[in-house]
């Protein structure tokens, strides 16, 4: 069987079922979805993707609340004064040559995809957000990675710039 048809099967068939056995046992469910991401990213990592439009894709949350700009839609606002790790990830993208969007949910991340029609892309956001995003826009090649949550969900998260940069130049390398 092919690494995409086992990545198919992962997350069409397997991310289903572990959701309802996360719904009997709730403390479990993001286990179950940090599973599928891990998952997903090992199989991805397997296969040789032709990826010459990459999306960085990030939640709005890793801009901080005190923050007067708001970025939802054009992160190019950002007056990148350092306070949060936006100014990165823009310098980034911009060494890349990649799409960059920031997004509000999961719902306007979906529909960013669809609308960008990367051919990859690598995506920042919590288990449940970025597991349903990368079960739905199957079969797009996504890699994820998981932000840091220091103060809770949703407000002032992190991510580990390294782990973007590193899932970046996978898909730009080959």
């Amino acid at each position: 069987m092919s690494r995409r048809l086992i990545r198919g099967f992962t997350l069409k068939f397997l991310y289903p079922l572990l959701m309802f056995a996360g719904s009997l046992a709730k403390n479990r469910k993001e286990r179950y979805q940090r599973f599928i991401i891990d998952l997903n990213n090992r199989l991805v990592r397997k296969e040789k993707w032709r990826s010459e439009k990459i999306l960085l894709l990030l939640p709005h949350c890793l801009q901080r609340k005190e923050c007067d700009v708001r970025l939802t839609y054009n992160i190019y606002n950002c007056k990148r004064c350092g306070k949060c790790e936006i100014k990165d990830l823009i310098q980034i993208a911009e060494e890349n040559n990649i799409t960059l969007f920031i997004a509000t949910g999961g719902s306007l991340a979906r529909r960013t995809v669809n609308e960008i029609k990367p051919d990859a892309v690598v995506a920042v956001a919590c288990e449940n957000d970025l597991s349903g995003g990368i079960v739905d826009t199957y079969p797009i090649p996504i890699l994820g990675i998981t932000n840091e949550r220091p103060f809770g969900p949703c407000l002032d998260t992190k991510v580990d710039i390294s782990r973007v940069k590193e899932a970046i130049e996978f898909f730009v390398k080959i």
